[in-house]
C-alpha cells in the first residue's frame, strides 16, 4: 500500500496529481460505443487580464463535479472549455494596454487554462479554440451567410444606442438605465446603417420551446416578457383635417374632402374592449405622420424641441416606470372610430417608434402610464369597465375623493373603487349599445366590428426587437460582405472564407460613426466573384454572434472542412447540463436560441434548442470598504458611499468607512484569486468551500476562513482512512452478501449505503452544499460506528469498513478529485478514481430497522416512539394507544378515527 500523511497536506501530493491526470490525457473526450453520452458546459468566458476569481470559479467547480459523476457512472462525457474572445471588453483593454488584442489575448487565455488546472478542473483542453481564431469564426462568417441566404440578416438605416465613450452601438440589451453596460456612458442616438439579424421571425417559437427545457423559472418569464407577445387588435385612427377643426367625419366617408388626402397611423392594442375609454392618443416623437400633421408654427416649433429633447435618451430610459412622464400636444386631433369624438394627439417619449405601430389609443380609466399623463396634463379621464356587480345599478359616476384619487362611485351604493381600474374581468359601462357586456364578450364583439369596417384585424405583436449585430469597431469577426458598384450586396464565396481581420497598427475606433476597417484600403477595395470592384462591409459582429454556436464547434473542433460533422452534433447535442450567470437571460441565451433554431430549420442540426438543463450560480461577495461621502460629494451611481481601496480605508478615521458586501471584481479590489487560495489552503479545500457555503444559487459572502473549515474536514477524511486502512481489502465485494452480518456491518453498510444514495441525488439535483453536508455527516458515522476499532472476530465488519472507506474515497472524488487520488493509492490500488465505477446503493441495505413515529391527539403531538420499520397500520395504532403520554389525553373520550401515516404519524381523533 501506498504512504500517505494522516492529514490533508496539499503541497505534498495535489500538483504530482495534476501532471499525472495531464500525462495520462485523463479528460480527453471519448465516444465509446454502448455507453450514454453527458454534455456539461460552461458559459464561454472572456478571458481578461486580471485572471480568474474565485468568484468564477464558483461557475466552473460544480459543473465539474457532475461531469466527473457521470464519468464515474459511465457515460462519454463531453466537458470542454474555450474563449470568447472577440468583443469590446479585449479591444478596450488592448487600447489601454497599448497592445494588439491577439497576443493579448493569447496571454490571458493561457493564464486562465493555468489557474483553471490549478484548481483541478476537469477540461478536455485538446478541444479549446478561441472566438478569435480565423479556423473558428470562418464558421461564423459561414453561418452569417447562411442567415443571410434565408432572409434572416439585413441592413437597414437605424435610430441606434451609440455609446460615445466606447464609440460603439450598442444592442438595447447592452444599455442598462441608459447607460452603456460596461462604459457607463449616457447612451446617444445615432442614425447608422446597421446589420440586424430577423430574431422577430422566430418570436413564436422562442416563447412554445421554453416548454419543452428544464430551465429556471425566473430566466423563462424574463425571456417571455422580452419577447412579449400580445393578442390584441390593430386598427386605423383618421386624422380631422384643418387646425383645430371641430367638424366630425363619417368613418364610410373615403374621402371627406375632395383633393384632400386624409392623414391616418395605426394603433395597437390588446384591450380593444376599452376603446370608448379613449380621451388622447400618443406618438412617439420619431413617428413619421408628425411632421405631416395639421398644426400652426407655435405648435410645430414645440413639437421639433420636444423631438430634440427625446433624442437624447435611450428607449430603456423612455420607458422606466419611475419616470415622470412628458409630452407635448400637438395641437391637432384624431377621430375614435367607436363614437366619433375627437381626440386630441400628444407626443410623448414613453411612446417607442420601434414597438408596436409607435402609436397608441390612450385610455386613463384603465392604464397605469396613461392614467399618470392624464393627471399631470389635464386630460379627462372616461371609465369604461366596472365590476360585474355593478350591472344593477343605474348610474356610475367618476368622483374625485377626499385625498384627491379619482374613483368610480355608485350613488344606489357604497361601493367605489379607484382609477385606473385595471382587470381582465367586469362589464362595459359609457360604451353605447355595449354597455353591460361582459368584458371577455365585448373584445369578441368589437374585433369583429372593427374589421366588419374594413379599419383593422385582430393581430399579435410582439415587443421583441431584430437583433442589431454591427459594431463600428476592428476587434470582432468581419461580416463576409461584398458592396458592389451597383448598389448590390453579396456574401463572400464559401471557399474563400475566413475574410480575416488585417494586422494593424492602430485599431482605435474613429468616433465618426464607421469601423476602424474603413480606413484601411488594402481591406476594403475588393473584387468580387464575378471579377467586379466591390467594397468590402467594414463593420463587424458583436461578439453575441460569436457566442450563439460555439457549443457545436465542440463537438468537432477540428474539422476545416465544416463548422461540425452533423452526426457528431446529433451525438453529443443538446447540451445536457450548462452553468452560468442570470444576467445573459435576454442576450447570448436568446441568441443562442434563434440561431440553433435556423441551423435546425436548414436540416442542419437535429435540435431545436440548445441547451436542455440550464443553471445558474449565485454571486460570490467580497467585503468591501466604501468612503462616506461628503456633503458637497453628489452620487449618482447607485452606491451609498465612494469606493476606496484597503489601503486608503486603513488611513481613513475608522468611523468614515462603512464595509460592504459587494460582488467581487477586480475593479473593487476585493478579489480572492485562486492562486492565493490554494497557496494558502490547496486546491480541494477550495472546491469543498466553493460547493459547501451555500446553496449553488444563492450569494456566497467570501471568508477566507471557510476554506481552513474544509481543510480540516479533509483531514478528517484522510484520518480515517489511515485508521482503517489495516482492515482494508481491495477484494471485499467478492464477498458480498456478506454471510454473517453483524449488528456493527450492518449499521455501517446502512449509513454507506445512505450515504452513497443521498449524495448522489444531492449532486444530480445541483445540491452540492448538502452533498457535502453527506460526506461529512459519513465521516461520523465512520468513526461513532467503528471508532473504537473493528473487532478481530467480526470477519463482516472488516468487509463493511472495506466498503465503508472505499466508498468514501469514490463520494469525495468529484468534489476534491487530488486528495481522493492520493487516497485511492494509498490503499494500494492504481490508476485514477476517474476510471472507477460510481458506487451504487441497495435500497435494502439503506433502509432504517426502525422509524421515529410522532403521536397526535386530534392534530396536537403528545409523543414519539420507535417501531420496527415495515410494521402494519395495526401495530402502529396499538403502539400509539399503549404510550404512557397518550392515555391520559384519551381518558373519558371516544376514539372516533385512526389516521396512520406508515413510518411517520399516528393521528387519533376522539372527543
Amino acid at each position: 500500500m501506498g504512504n500517505m500523511a494522516d492529514r490533508y497536506e496539499p503541497a505534498s501530493f495535489e500538483q504530482k496529481w495534476r501532471d499525472r491526470w495531464q500525462e495520462a490525457e485523463l479528460y480527453k473526450t471519448r465516444e465509446e460505443e454502448g455507453r450514454p453520452k453527458f454534455y456539461g458546459l460552461d458559459f464561454f468566458p472572456y478571458p481578461s487580464g486580471a485572471g480568474l476569481s474565485v468568484g468564477h470559479a464558483r461557475n466552473f467547480v460544480p459543473t465539474d463535479v457532475i461531469a466527473r459523476m457521470r464519468y464515474m457512472q459511465g457515460y462519454n462525457v463531453l466537458h470542454p472549455m474555450g474563449f470568447d474572445a472577440f468583443g469590446l471588453p479585449a479591444e478596450n483593454e488592448a487600447i489601454k494596454r497599448q497592445s494588439h488584442p491577439a497576443p493579448m489575448i493569447e496571454r490571458y487565455a493561457a493564464n486562465y487554462q493555468r489557474q483553471m488546472t490549478l484548481i483541478g478542473i476537469g477540461y478536455d483542453w485538446s478541444r479549446s479554440f478561441k472566438s478569435s481564431d480565423p479556423d473558428y469564426y470562418k464558421w461564423t462568417q459561414w453561418i452569417f451567410e447562411l442567415l443571410f441566404k434565408r432572409g434572416l440578416a439585413y441592413q437597414k438605416l437605424a435610430a441606434v444606442n451609440w455609446d460615445p465613450v466606447d464609440k460603439t452601438v450598442l444592442a438595447d440589451e447592452e444599455v442598462i438605465a441608459g447607460r452603456g453596460e460596461r462604459s457607463g456612458a449616457l447612451v446617444e442616438k445615432k442614425w447608422i446603417p446597421q446589420w440586424f439579424f430577423k430574431i422577430t421571425d422566430y418570436a413564436q417559437r422562442l416563447i412554445d420551446d421554453l416548454d419543452t427545457i428544464d430551465w429556471p423559472e425566473g430566466i423563462k418569464t424574463q425571456q417571455r416578457n422580452w419577447i412579449g407577445r400580445s393578442e390584441g387588435v390593430q386598427f386605423r385612427m383618421n386624422v380631422a383635417l384643418g387646425v383645430g377643426e371641430n367638424k366630425v367625419y363619417d368613418l364610410s366617408e373615403e374621402r371627406p374632402t375632395p383633393n384632400i388626402q386624409r392623414l391616418t397611423f395605426d394603433v395597437f392594442t390588446t384591450r380593444i374592449d376599452t376603446i370608448f375609454g379613449m380621451t388622447f392618443c400618443v406618438l412617439a416623437p420619431e413617428h413619421q405622420l408628425v411632421d405631416k400633421l395639421p398644426v400652426t408654427e407655435d405648435d410645430r416649433a414645440r413639437i421639433r424641441a420636444y423631438q430634440e429633447q427625446a433624442r437624447t435618451l435611450s428607449d430603456v430610459d423612455r420607458q422606466a416606470t419611475t419616470r415622470e412622464k412628458t409630452g407635448v400636444f400637438t395641437g391637432a386631433y384624431a377621430i375614435n372610430p367607436a363614437n366619433g369624438q375627437k381626440v386630441p394627439i400628444w407626443i410623448a417619449d414613453y411612446v417607442l417608434a420601434t414597438y408596436g405601430t409607435g402609436a397608441i389609443m390612450a385610455v386613463p380609466g384603465h392604464d397605469d402610464r396613461d392614467f399618470e399623463f392624464a393627471q399631470k396634463f389635464d386630460i379627462p379621464v372616461v371609465p369604461v369597465i366596472a365590476p360585474a356587480e355593478a350591472a344593477s345599478f343605474e348610474r356610475i359616476d367618476k368622483v374625485e375623493t377626499a385625498d384627491g384619487h379619482v374613483a368610480l362611485y355608485s350613488p344606489f351604493s357604497t361601493m367605489s373603487f379607484p382609477l385606473p381600474f385595471i382587470t381582465k374581468e367586469g362589464i362595459l359601462i359609457n360604451s353605447g349599445e355595449y354597455d353591460g357586456m361582459p368584458v371577455k364578450e365585448a373584445q369578441n364583439a368589437l374585433g369583429t366590428w372593427i374589421e366588419s369596417l374594413g379599419i383593422g384585424e385582430r393581430k399579435i405583436q410582439y415587443k421583441l426587437r431584430d437583433w442589431l449585430i454591427s459594431r463600428q469597431r476592428y476587434w470582432g469577426c468581419p461580416i463576409p460582405v461584398i458592396h458592389t458598384k451597383e448598389g448590390e450586396m453579396e456574401v463572400v464565396a464559401e471557399s474563400a472564407l475566413p475574410v480575416e481581420l488585417p494586422w494593424v497598427e492602430n485599431y482605435e475606433p474613429t468616433g465618426d460613426g464607421t469601423s476602424p476597417l474603413a480606413h484601411i484600403p488594402e481591406f476594403v477595395n475588393v473584387v468580387d466573384g464575378d471579377g467586379r470592384l466591390g467594397r468590402r462591409e467594414t463593420d463587424t459582429m458583436g461578439g453575441f454572434a460569436c457566442s450563439s454556436w460555439y457549443f457545436l464547434r465542440f463537438a468537432d473542433p477540428h474539422n476545416y472542412e465544416r463548422g461540425w460533422d452533423p452526426e457528431k452534433a446529433k451525438y453529443w447535442m443538446p447540451v445536457d447540463c450548462y452553468v452560468g450567470g442570470a444576467e445573459h437571460a435576454v442576450m447570448h441565451l436568446l441568441y443562442a436560441r434563434f440561431w440553433t433554431k435556423v441551423l435546425y430549420d436548414a436540416g442542419l442540426v437535429t435540435v431545436k434548442e440548445p441547451f436542455q438543463t440550464l443553471r445558474n450560480q449565485g454571486q460570490v461577495l467580497g467585503y468591501t470598504p466604501y468612503r462616506k461621502p461628503r456633503e458637497d460629494e453628489r452620487l449618482d451611481t447607485g452606491e451609498e458611499g465612494i469606493l476606496v481601496s484597503f489601503e486608503e480605508a486603513k488611513a481613513l478615521p475608522k468611523d468614515d468607512v462603512v464595509w460592504r458586501w459587494s460582488r467581487m471584481s477586480k475593479s473593487k479590489g476585493n478579489v480572492v484569486t485562486p492562486d492565493e487560495a490554494v497557496a494558502e489552503y490547496g486546491a480541494d479545500a477550495l472546491r469543498l468551500y466553493l460547493l459547501f457555503r451555500a446553496p449553488f444559487d444563492a450569494d456566497i459572502e467570501w471568508e477566507n476562513k471557510g476554506m481552513s473549515d474544509l481543510a480540516r474536514f479533509l483531514s478528517r477524511i484522510f484520518r480515517v482512512v489511515d485508521t482503517f486502512k489495516p482492515h482494508y481489502e481491495a477484494s471485499w465485494r467478492n464477498f458480498i452478501p456478506f454471510e454473517e452480518a453483524s449488528d456493527v456491518s450492518k449499521k455501517l453498510r446502512r449509513a454507506t449505503h445512505q450515504a452513497i444514495r443521498n449524495v448522489t441525488g444531492d449532486i444530480d439535483r445541483f445540491g452540492f452544499n448538502t452533498y457535502v453536508s453527506w460526506l461529512m455527516k459519513y465521516v461520523n458515522s465512520i468513526n461513532e460506528i467503528v471508532g473504537g476499532g473493528v473487532p478481530a472476530d467480526d470477519r463482516a465488519a472488516g468487509l463493511a469498513v472495506s466498503e465503508a472507506i472505499e466508498t468514501l474515497i469514490l463520494l469525495l472524488a468529484p468534489g476534491a478529485p487530488h486528495s481522493a487520488d492520493e487516497l485511492w493509492e494509498s490503499l494500494g490500488n492504481s490508476g485514477f478514481t476517474y476510471h472507477q465505477d460510481w458506487p451504487t446503493y441497495d435500497d435494502r441495505l439503506a433502509a432504517e430497522d426502525t422509524k421515529t413515529i410522532a403521536v397526535q391527539i386530534n392534530g396536537k403531538l403528545r409523543d414519539t416512539f420507535e417501531i420496527a420499520a415495515g410494521a402494519s397500520d395495526e401495530e402502529h395504532e396499538e403502539a400509539a394507544k399503549r404510550r404512557e403520554k397518550v392515555a391520559p389525553h384519551l381518558e373519558g373520550k371516544t376514539v372516533r378515527k385512526v389516521i396512520v401515516v406508515p413510518g411517520k404519524l399516528v393521528n387519533i381523533v376522539a372527543n
